[in-house]
């Protein structure tokens, strides 16, 4: 090479970029990585974006008291809600369309219901502080990592502890009651107690401690 012939630095850059034809590579173009594609359809994205503004500009700041008002913007946006269900403002819904209460249900603050598929709570079921219903996962067998979903049943008179986990595809029972931080990898057997990491079995729940006409 002659002392003039200087390479300049950005073709140099771009020859190391170039691909051969046939050759393989993983610099593919970002619309071709698996991982950048939506999980989710367009119109559940424009749902989901009109249901944030109201969350935070008429559900968030709205009065503890007014549960007849959250519940009331839930119901607009497709959930169905028995009578005197009780969301607490901090409360977290990430698609109002995919939760089903019956009557007398209580979730407070800081609970975060993530429901791609559909959420169950049964007749007076609680859900305290913190508590997480994890609707959906992903599939870390297939290279596209998908999202993956299933349903979540809490049962009547079950309780979820404070920041306790609920994994997707999972029915806690009637009466069951799930305790502070613990997470439940497998289904809840009716009024029993539940604790640990993973939960397990480590009591039950007398049943005389609800209305015997609603728990029959």
């Amino acid at each position: 090479m002659f002392p003039n012939d200087r390479v300049n630095p950005d073709d140099a850059i771009a020859a190391d970029l170039r691909c051969k034809p046939g050759e393989d590579t993983d610099r593919d173009l970002p619309s071709a990585d698996p991982y950048l594609r939506a999980s989710t359809s367009l119109s559940n994205r424009f749902g989901r974006a009109l249901w944030g503004f109201v969350y935070v500009c008429l559900y968030r700041p709205s009065p503890r008291p007014l549960h007849a008002w959250r519940s009331f913007l839930l119901k607009a946006f497709g959930a169905k809600l028995g009578p005197n269900c009780h969301f607490y403002p901090r409360a977290r819904i990430w698609a109002p369309w995919n939760l089903v209460c019956e009557d007398s249900v209580g979730v407070a603050d800081d609970v975060e219901i993530y429901n791609p598929a559909v959420v169950t709570l049964k007749s007076h079921s609680v859900i305290s502080q913190g508590a997480y219903l994890c609707g959906a996962s992903h599939d870390h067998d297939d290279p596209s990592f998908p999202m993956i979903w299933a349903p979540i049943s809490v049962g009547r008179y079950a309780w979820i502890g404070a920041r306790a986990v609920v994994l997707m595809d999972l029915t806690v029972g009637d009466g069951a009651i799930l305790g502070l931080g613990s997470i439940a990898t497998r289904n809840l057997e009716p009024w029993s107690i539940n604790a640990g990491v993973p939960a397990r079995n480590v009591g039950q729940r007398k049943r005389h401690a609800v209305p015997l006409s609603r728990s029959a």
